[in-house]
């Protein structure tokens, strides 16, 4: 990439363990929304992530919400689904993206539209994750659209997306993370893990085709503050979370704190599990909880590179 690095590939590339956190842009217009959250992360991560319309519910622009962020002081990630765009609108906005000085992009297909709340809509799916990758990997290097079209200024980004340790069929998953990374993604998201026992055979196998060496793997993980909150996250398709988790917020006194103390402990075993390079932690509608699970966790202060 010709263009300077962004704070996380350096971070990364540097051999620092990294942490990333995430922004859900508001249902509405208010920009001081995502200015607050910006402002109580700004300095404390490497690096946000800013998600696109995610559970297919409008929301508001990922680009316009990574740009309040960025003037925040926060670096983000900006997520693009292959959803809602076809091949011209996605290098497009990607191609404006990068001239507001966006630096890191998520590809991810997207929750189908019938999860949110406009299941008439129409989905596109012109491309899906890994062909968009490789289309970006070459109008990076190349300086071409997907159509074969020349750029005088191709859209440059520190190229990532995602994985599910857990979902079946395991070595298909497995094939199409390779697929991922082969077409340009060098980081990688994973679902959030709260068995960490099969996280760890996962990141063996992973290991065994020396992913690992080829993308930084970043483990995600959730904060989950009550019990119904863990409840409805285990109901998400592809989710694992042993029954013994569940039943420790069900028990607890302090919901909140018993959330934290789980998320502090599965971040302890994820730390210790080799080839993981980072975190990435959501704490859906509590992002407020961010700065203690950093401090208790011993992440802070950040490195500087």
């Amino acid at each position: 990439m010709s263009s300077e690095k962004s704070n996380l590939q350096k971070i990364l590339e540097a051999g620092h363990f990294s942490v990333s956190s995430e922004i859900g842009p508001p249902m509405s217009a208010n920009g001081q929304f995502v200015r607050g959250h910006a402002k109580e992360l700004a300095g404390l991560v490497d690096a946000a992530n800013v998600t696109d319309c995610q559970t297919a519910i409008v929301r508001m622009s990922s680009v316009a919400a990574c740009c309040l962020c960025a003037q925040e002081g926060l670096e983000p990630v900006l997520q693009m689904t292959c959803r809602d765009r076809n091949r011209i609108a996605i290098q497009s906005d990607l191609l404006g993206a990068a001239a507001l000085g966006l630096k890191n992009l998520v590809v991810l297909s997207g929750d189908h539209q019938s999860f949110g709340n406009h299941p008439q809509a129409k989905n596109v799916f012109d491309v899906d994750s890994v062909q968009l990758l490789a289309a970006l990997r070459d109008q990076a290097e190349n300086s071409v659209f997907m159509s074969g079209a020349k750029t005088k200024m191709p859209a440059e980004f520190f190229l990532g997306s995602t994985a599910n340790p857990f979902a079946d069929p395991e070595e298909l998953q497995l094939i199409r993370l390779e697929k991922k990374i082969n077409a340009g993604a060098k980081f990688i998201q994973t679902q959030a893990i709260y068995n960490i026992e099969r996280f760890g055979r996962w990141m063996e196998k992973v290991r065994a085709r020396g992913l690992h060496e080829r993308a930084y793997i970043l483990a995600g993980i959730v904060v989950n503050k009550s019990q119904r909150s863990i409840e409805m996250t285990g109901i998400v398709p592809g989710m694992d979370i042993p029954e013994a988790l569940i039943e420790r917020m069900r028990k607890a006194e302090d919901e909140q704190a018993e959330g934290v103390s789980i998320a502090l402990e599965l971040i302890e075993e994820i730390r210790k599990i080799e080839g993981v390079s980072g975190l990435h932690i959501m704490a859906i509608g509590w992002e407020t909880i961010v700065p203690t699970i950093l401090e208790r966790a011993g992440f802070l202060p950040r490195p500087k590179v």
